[in-house]
């Protein structure tokens, strides 16, 4: 049994972003100055001069070429294997090595182009990216699509820091958070409106989560990187539980503080079984109103971000079941 306790924050949890048009981040104009979106306007404000970070970090996602390749690295597979299993899982390797060779140019092409600048890069990978690299940085590049981009915010902590995102393959991707794509092959512009301080700083609400009860791992895990399979997970959670109630001697003494997690949610926050087969039973209360008790798949709280993503999907009307609605409106009336 999970206990959920949700209240509405009094204190901002903000990020600071950078983009273009109406999308994420830092708003950026061109010449002459054209009026920006409504939704952008009430929440930016215009820098007094113009940005020029020493230091940037760049996380870039880890594309599906890469995944393979790390899955099945420790089964000494050859490449020739990797290309045989690919095609008996209907994936093609070619395609997947092409979209690969497109995020690494234009990764590089970032790269080369803030060093040109005269401005300190480090290279991370998604795998690598923690709050050392955070507290080097003066601005953070997010490499790759949406995925990333609420990586990187999710571990920026302070305000202060700038996130930018570019869309590293935007031909398959929307990328909704990151700059318009036409910035991906022409980064050395963005630099120019950055040093030139034409563009708008966009704040983005998060939202923060405390951990307050019994087996609790203070220890984060990445779940797209372990990959747990069911009889994994199952051992792993068994063994985790004995070692603390050994610990600990009772549930009841195991019982921790609150804790708040090293995270900072833009898009939304899941709480739910780490094996999606699970019901999750939890009890929720609402601004310290009465708690009630619930099973379902999960609970997922957004933000404004995460409004028209994941969130979006699971509450929308298909069209189908408003036509059921309205027939059922009609049939009422004409009953009455």
């Amino acid at each position: 049994m999970v206990v959920c306790s949700v209240n509405r924050m009094t204190r901002r949890c903000v990020v600071n972003l950078v983009c273009f048009g109406n999308r994420a981040v830092t708003q950026i104009y061109g010449n002459p100055l054209r009026p920006l979106h409504t939704s952008v306007c009430n929440n930016s404000s215009q820098p007094k001069s113009g940005f020029k970070p020493e230091k940037v970090a760049v996380v870039t996602k880890t594309t599906r070429y890469e995944f393979e390749q790390q899955r099945y690295r420790y089964a000494g597979l050859s490449e020739e294997d990797l290309k045989q299993l690919l095609r008996m899982k209907g994936s093609s390797y070619s395609g997947l090595l092409e979209r690969h060779n497109i995020h690494t140019n234009n990764v590089e092409h970032i790269v080369k182009s803030l060093r040109k600048e005269g401005i300190e890069v480090r290279v991370v990978k998604r795998g690598e990216y923690d709050k050392e690299v955070v507290r080097w940085a003066d601005a953070i590049i997010s490499a790759g699509g949406d995925g990333t981009m609420l990586l990187v915010a999710s571990k920026v902590l302070s305000k202060d820091k700038p996130v930018v995102g570019v869309n590293t393959d935007p031909e398959r991707s929307e990328g909704h958070l990151c700059l318009p794509v036409r910035y991906t092959r022409a980064f050395p512009e963005v630099l120019e409106k950055l040093c030139r301080g034409e563009f708008r700083w966009l704040w983005r609400q998060r939202i923060r989560l405390h951990l307050e009860g019994t087996g609790i791992n203070p220890t984060p895990v990445d779940l797209h990187e372990e990959q747990l399979s069911l009889e994994q997970h199952s051992q792993a959670h068994r063994i985790t539980t004995m070692d603390s109630q050994r610990r600990a001697g009772t549930l009841y003494e195991s019982f921790s503080k609150p804790s708040l997690l090293p995270i900072r949610s833009l898009n939304e926050i899941f709480i739910g079984e780490s094996l999606s087969s699970r019901a999750s039973y939890y009890e929720i209360s609402v601004d310290d109103g009465p708690w009630e008790k619930q099973k379902s798949s999960g609970l997922s709280i957004c933000t404004g971000t995460g409004s028209k993503a994941w969130s979006y999907n699971i509450n929308k009307l298909a069209e189908q079941a408003v036509e059921q609605v309205l027939k059922i409106g009609m049939y009422a009336q004409v009953s009455l």
